[in-house]
Parts: structure tokens; sequence; C-alpha cells
């Protein structure tokens, strides 16, 4: 077989419930379906960490952000760009003889642009608005800064989702045109907040209609301040559910159709380039959003799975013979590396944390992973240190300087219940605090220390 295409669709802030085949009642995502039902769909990959910069500075490093060392996103006090020197899979791609090209969101996660990381073409988001403006219509609307609101003007194609897909697509149609595979990425910021959204897809989905999140009931009992100081600080400490949360669900649910739709818009090229069959694409997104889960917004001081998993899936119809669902724990930014260079032939450098996912996806890993980790630093609203252990039943957070926090899965999907204090779950903590020293030592986690190594051990963390 010769060298696959592959395709990266890398979204913004995507929860894996919004997604038609992860069980949502209402979104219609038909496209991303159609991908999960004709390869693999990933029921537990996490992100590394659930904050933009750090998440894709590990995509690309196949490291954990405490080792490329971009900690958070730019304007805030612990920003620094990730260690350009570390071996990215852009360049193992680019040494295999594969042409490379970039599309929309990319956020500093290192020094420079994707071109001096391999990549042949760049086209940056910054192009939208002066293509906008060539295609007759007025700048996109932000009158709404961060809840979103209708854009009247554009069609879904003239959107910005719809100028990422133009532009993947005309890439498509050149780089095919040479004997060299290619590799494709495409980081739509969407359906990171605010949603801007055109017709039909602002009115596809009644607010009336959508219920509340599983995590929303959540009163923070026993959980870390810094949880409803971020109410506060969002001013949204006295929305509630009908009027404020459902609205603006409706928009992000519509951003999801929209870019769902454009996602449509590839697969249906590929069809017509005839490179379908021997071309790997995979779907997924940097973290989730709260998006009214526990009462908050956006991603910040928390490891809930409303912004720790994500959707994933994988079609490649010449080596996925039969549509699967793959239970096994994925650290997808870490993984998704690995296997990219799996996939394309390529070694995979020594400096990666992550494992390919093809052994997975076929049956050939006698001991799939069954635990996943995260960490947290800070973000705009300051330093805040976070660890995460995450198996089928059980979600540990260390909090060293705050409560810890133990939520028993099983029993409680939506995180509402902090049980780290009874004493009936001491057998379970005292696990879960020694995999994430371990994990911890293993990774050289400079926040392992003998004084925090200490507090894990003895259990002195609340």
């Amino acid at each position: 077989m010769d060298a696959p295409h592959i395709i990266l669709i890398h979204a913004d802030q995507h929860r894996y419930d919004c997604v038609g085949v992860n069980g949502h009642k209402l979104v219609q995502t038909p496209n991303l379906d159609r991908l999960a039902n004709e390869g693999v769909n990933f029921s537990h990959a996490f992100t590394p960490t659930p904050i933009c910069s750090p998440a894709r500075a590990s995509l690309m490093t196949s490291q954990w952000p405490s080792q490329h060392g971009c900690l958070s996103i730019t304007h805030t006090e612990i920003y620094k760009p990730g260690n350009g020197d570390l071996p990215k899979f852009s360049h193992s791609l680019k040494e295999a003889g594969y042409q490379l090209g970039y599309v929309a969101k990319y956020h500093q996660e290192f020094e420079g642009t994707p071109l001096d990381f391999g990549f042949d073409e760049f086209h940056p988001e910054s192009e939208y608005g002066p293509w906008r403006k060539a295609q007759g219509l007025p700048p996109r609307p932000h009158k709404n800064k961060w809840f979103g609101e209708l854009d009247p003007d554009a069609t879904a194609n003239q959107t910005r989702l719809g100028w990422g897909a133009t532009c993947m697509m005309d890439m498509m149609d050149r780089f095919s045109q040479t004997d060299k595979p290619m590799f494709l990425r495409w980081d739509p910021t969407e359906p990171h907040l605010p949603n801007i959204v055109p017709e039909p897809y602002f009115s596809m989905y009644d607010s009336k209609d959508i219920e509340p999140w599983p995590s929303y009931e959540d009163t923070l009992a026993g959980k870390p301040y810094i949880q409803s100081q971020q109410r506060r600080t969002w001013e949204v400490d006295q929305w509630n559910w009908p009027d404020d949360w459902a609205p603006m669900v409706s928009r992000y649910l519509g951003d999801i159709s929209l870019l769902d739709a454009q996602v449509g818009r590839l697969l249906d090229k590929l069809d017509e380039l005839g490179m379908a069959d021997n071309t790997l694409i995979i779907y997924t997104a940097d973290h989730g959003d709260l998006c009214g889960g526990h009462g908050m917004i956006d991603k910040h001081f928390v490891m809930y799975d409303d912004v720790m998993r994500i959707p994933m899936m994988m079609r490649w119809p010449e080596k996925f013979k039969h549509a699967s669902t793959c239970e096994a724990f994925v650290s997808h930014e870490l993984d998704i590396a690995a296997t990219i260079c799996d996939a394309a032939g390529c070694a995979i450098p020594q400096t990666f944390e992550g494992r390919s996912l093809l052994p997975v996806v076929g049956g050939d890993d006698p001991n799939p992973p069954q635990e996943v980790f995260g960490m947290w630093h800070g973000g705009q609203f300051g330093s805040y240190c976070q660890r995460m252990v995450r198996t089928r039943q059980w979600k540990y957070i260390w909090n060293p300087t705050a409560e810890d926090e133990l939520y028993n899965i099983d029993t409680d999907p939506g995180e509402l219940l902090n049980v780290a204090c009874d004493e009936a779950n001491a057998s379970v903590l005292k696990d879960l605090r020694g995999r994430l020293v371990q994990w911890m030592d293993d990774i050289d986690d400079q926040l392992l220390n003998p004084w925090t190594q200490r507090q894990l051990e003895r259990g002195l963390t609340y």
C-alpha cells in the first residue's frame, strides 16, 4: 500500500457529548457520525490539558505541557512558547516526502508559524476578513463579545468555517496533482465561543428543547473555592437555564452542525478526487467546553469531563475494514502524533510520550490503557496547578493548594458529588494517589518534589 494521505481536523472546544453518534438527543452531525460509522469511534479520548496552546503543543511534540514548556495561552503570566527544538510529527512527515498544508488557528504554541515546522502552506484565520470582504460582505459581527449572535449576512459557505473548508479543498485539488502524499491540517476556532452563526444554523435548535447537562445542577459544595469564583468572574453566577444558558447552548450546537456540514464538503471532495480509500482522516478537538456545565463557562480551573473528554474518530477504509468503537483510554493529543507517524511509515521520535493507536484499533495491543492522566497550570485568571488520573469508574483530581476531588463516574457521571472525604473511599483514594505519583515521576513532572510527594503519599491533601 502506498503511503496514505492524512487529513487532521482539529476543532476547538468541542464537547464529547455534542456529537450525534455519541448520544446527544438533538445535535445533527451526519458527517461526523459517518466518520465514526465508517471507521473507529473513540469513546474515552481525553485532552492532556484543557487549554488551547499547551494542548496544541502536545499535539505537535507528543509531550506533556510540563515537558514541552508551553503551560498557558498568550497574555497570561505563565505563558511562554514551547521548546521549538523538540521533534515534531510534521518534521517526520516532511522528511518522509509528504507535502504539508495548514489552515486556520495557530495559537503561538511555539515561536514562529507552521511554516517553520515543515509545512509548505499556511493559511491563518487572519486571511478570512479580506476573503469575506471580497465576497461583498460586511465584517463578521462581534457585538455580543463572548456569548454569540447571528451572522445575518453570510451563507454557510461564506462563514469562517466555510472559508476554512474552501482552503482545504483548494489544497486538496492542487496537492493531488503531484505524486507525493499529502498531510492537511484544519484547525477551525469553532465551536469555541462566541458562536457567531448564520441561518439556518442559528435557529436550528430551539432553546426550549435543550435539556441541562448532567453536570448543571452543581452546588459546588465541598469543592475548591476557585470554582464558585469563576462563576462570579464571568458574571454568570445568577444565570438560569431557560433564559441564559439554553440560548447560548443552542448557538453552540448550531456552530457544531455548521462545522459538520463543512466536514461533509471535505468528505465529498475526497470522493470526487478518488482519494478516500487511502486517506486517514482524523477528527478531534483540543478540549471541551463547560457551556453551562457546573454553572460555568469556558474551561478554567476544573478537570471535569465537560472539558477533558473530547470526540475523536478515525476513518481509513484501506486499513480499517470494519466500523468499531474503541473503548481504550486515549491521551489524544500525545497519541495522535505517534499514530500519524506510524500511519505514514515514519519512525516515532524517542521523545514522544504517546503511542500509536493503530495496534489498539487493530486489536494487537494486549494491554490497552485503562487510565488517563491530565494537568492544568493556569490561564488568563491566574496560575493554579492541578493533576488528574481518570479510570473507567473513578476520577481523582489533586489540587495542591485546595481540596482534593474524587468522583465516582459510575454513580455520578455529572461529577456533582465530591467524595474525597468519604472514609469508604480511602483505599480508592490511596490507589489513585499512588498512580498519580508514579506517572508524575515517570514524566519528570517538576510539581512532584519531596514535599508534594509526601503530601500525596500520606494523604495530607484536604
